[in-house]
């Protein structure tokens, strides 16, 4: 600590340094959000933080103008009916400079039969051209990526941002985990908001559910399954896979999926805006935890207005442990191609 004095006063004032730095962020005193890209995903997320509000200042940028002053438009006609007053327009990426976050939605859209990490080239290229945009406007906020394939384009992000790690943040697995929670809580006929646990690894083909770690209240999973004759762990192993293959599902009825990724974001962004300090499945750059090194990938960290605090080193079975470093393998392949 350090003991600032007063002048003509015998009162002292103590003020942390952990307190200097978080006073980075939201400078202005007024909390902007820019959004890059209002296709499906973008205004699903927009739509949600207007539904729930913890800002004033949401600005919509996209390549196309037009749809983003639409969708301005549409979105303040429902601003008597929101939660607190909001200040919504179509700007540009100088409306960056001030921004507490930008959130980055935009890029190509996963195709049916399409894996996430078959979209790297063209939406590493996207995601570039964009931070960079951003970048030269003086903006020095948090980063908050939803563009698939989400782990590969952070570390994209980060990289040409130039930014500190721990304010460059990937959605990761907080969608999947979210879907997770679902999935056992109608399995068990359980509130989802009482069922904890987390998915980790790529937000794709190899992420996994921890299910050491994994709770309802507070009663492990795997107890509840042992204790009672309804419940096997062969059924868990198929609500891994409902989770692990709900885009393809999703994708193949509709083309795509946006509402629930909408909400994660708004989870994210209302985690930082309010420094909650929240535990959630983001993709986070490893540095040694779980062993491994130079990766933006799924795990579980706390959220608060200087991004990610830390990242949570969870005790986890040698099986897990084996099944996180395949995942990171997988990225880091894929990351190989388009560093």
């Amino acid at each position: 600590m350090e003991a600032v004095g007063v002048s003509g006063s015998c009162m002292q004032i103590s003020v942390s340094k952990k307190h200097i730095l978080e006073v980075t962020v939201m400078q202005t005193g007024v909390r902007r959000v820019v959004l890059v890209g209002t296709g499906f995903v973008g205004m699903s997320f927009a739509y949600s933080m207007l539904n729930q509000g913890g800002l004033e200042e949401f600005v919509l940028v996209d390549v196309n103008k037009d749809k983003a002053e639409g969708e301005a438009m549409d979105l303040s006609h429902g601003l008597a009916f929101a939660p607190n007053k909001m200040d919504i327009w179509a700007g540009t990426y100088e409306d960056c400079k001030t921004a507490d976050v930008v959130v980055i939605t935009a890029g190509a859209a996963q195709a049916p039969g399409e894996t996430r990490l078959d979209l790297v080239e063209k939406n590493a290229k996207i995601m570039r051209g964009i931070v960079r945009e951003v970048m030269k406007s003086g903006f020095n906020g948090i980063f908050v990526i939803a563009s698939n394939p989400v782990d590969v384009l952070t570390y994209v992000a980060w990289q040409e941002s130039g930014l500190p790690r721990h304010r460059v943040i990937g959605s990761g697995t907080t969608l999947d985990t979210a879907r997770l929670r679902y999935e056992i809580g109608k399995y068990l006929n359980v509130d989802p908001r009482n069922v904890h646990g987390y998915i980790v690894g790529e937000h794709g083909d190899t992420e996994f559910p921890l299910w050491s770690h994994t709770t309802v209240g507070v009663q492990p999973i795997l107890d509840v399954v042992a204790k009672n004759p309804k419940f096997n762990k062969e059924d868990l192993e198929q609500i891994y896979v409902n989770v692990r293959d709900a885009a393809y599902h999703i994708i193949d009825r509709k083309r795509a999926t946006y509402y629930g990724i909408g909400m994660a974001l708004t989870r994210i962004v209302k985690a930082i805006l309010s420094d909650e300090n929240s535990c959630l499945s983001v993709s986070a750059y490893l540095n040694g935890q779980y062993g491994q090194n130079d990766v933006f990938v799924g795990v579980p960290a706390i959220i608060n207005r200087n991004g990610v605090r830390e990242v949570f080193e969870l005790n986890i079975t040698e099986e897990e442990q084996e099944k996180l470093t395949k995942s990171v393998n997988v990225l880091k392949e894929t990351l190989a191609t388009v560093k």
